[in-house]
Order: structure tokens, then C-alpha cells, then sequence
């Protein structure tokens, strides 16, 4: 399948689109997950237009892991969360839904079940009070 310029994040990425934005440089994105699977879900997309990691340029993949890092680190502490688990899925097959490179950041603990991926809209209201929960952490 090609690219799709007109894909959800290629349209966060040009300003057609709202998210809730946690963390921003000259190569990445980071946004709160509009479908959160836990409190805190996070995610981090490249300034690239690259439908999985094969089309992604290598400057942008190491652009991303630098990111998702950094991002991680303050998911992890904004959400007290024990573990976090990263996520990048490539195709249909591996359940990739927006086609546009991109890795989950997802606080976990015990005891607490994922919710489906990609079903359920969360509230506005609530993902704005998360991405400066996380945002607070990056400005430390």
C-alpha cells in the first residue's frame, strides 16, 4: 500500500487536525492516543511520511527512538507507572490501524487490563489534563 498524505497524523503533522501534544522537535511528535488502551497512552510519530518502519528514512528512526525515550521516561513517572510497554506495529496483519509510522507508549500496571486498540474514544477534557501531566515531567 502507498502512503496516504491524507492520513489522521499526516494531517495532525500539517495542522488540519487537533491532538493534544506532549512533546514536539524538528523530527518528531508526540500526542496524547485519542483510543487510549491505559491512562497515559502516548504517541510518538515522525515529521516523515512513512507508512511503516520499512519506509522510514534511518535519521527519522533514530530521530523516533531518541523521542520515544524521552517521552517514556516522563509517561513513566507522570503516571507513577512500574512498567511501560513501547509498541510499533507494521501492516494490517500486526493490527497497525493509521497508516503512518508510529510507536505507543503505554504506562502499565498490575493488575490493570488494556482496553482494545483503536475502539473507544477518550475524553477530550481528561487527555488535556494528561498531556500536561506528562508535559510537566519533560519540564523538569
Amino acid at each position: 500500500m502507498a502512503y496516504d498524505p491524507n492520513n489522521i497524523f499526516a494531517k495532525i503533522l500539517r495542522g488540519e487536525a487537533p491532538c493534544f501534544k506532549v512533546y514536539e522537535d524538528e523530527m518528531t511528535l508526540s500526542f496524547m492516543d485519542v483510543m487510549p488502551q491505559a491512562e497515559g497512552h502516548t504517541l510518538v510519530i515522525p515529521k516523515f511520511p512513512a507508512e511503516n518502519l520499512f519506509d522510514l528514512d534511518p535519521d527519522f528512526v533514530a530521530a523516533q527512538a531518541k523521542t520515544t525515550k524521552i517521552v517514556a521516561a516522563a509517561v513513566k513517572r507522570a503516571f507513577d507507572a512500574p512498567g511501560i510497554m513501547i509498541a510499533q506495529l507494521n501492516g494490517p496483519a500486526a493490527g497497525q490501524t493509521v497508516f503512518h509510522f508510529h510507536t505507543h507508549i503505554i504506562p502499565r500496571s498490575a493488575g490493570i487490563d488494556l482496553a482494545l486498540h483503536a475502539r473507544k474514544l477518550a475524553d477530550f477534557d481528561l487527555l488535556k489534563k494528561h498531556a500536561e501531566r506528562i508535559k510537566a515531567e519533560l519540564a523538569d
